[in-house]
């Protein structure tokens, strides 16, 4: 598994899965909604913390710096 994620784009994830913690925290979100966004943020944390998407590959993107 090659890391195709830049520093950017893994600090956007981790600021957005804060983001939706926050929103549910406060209340702002509840029931399904906030289950359903309760999974993309742990999903954007996983991608972030391993520097890999699994959706970036059939599409041949990468957000890392090459060299």
């Amino acid at each position: 598994m090659t890391q195709n994620m830049g520093t950017i784009d893994r600090v956007i994830r981790i600021a957005a899965a804060i983001g939706i913690a926050v929103l549910y925290a406060v209340g702002l979100i509840s029931g399904t909604t906030a289950i359903v966004l309760g999974f993309f943020a742990v999903v954007f944390l996983a991608t972030s913390f391993l520097g890999f998407c699994p959706l970036y590959v059939p599409f041949k993107i990468s957000t890392r710096k090459k060299g």
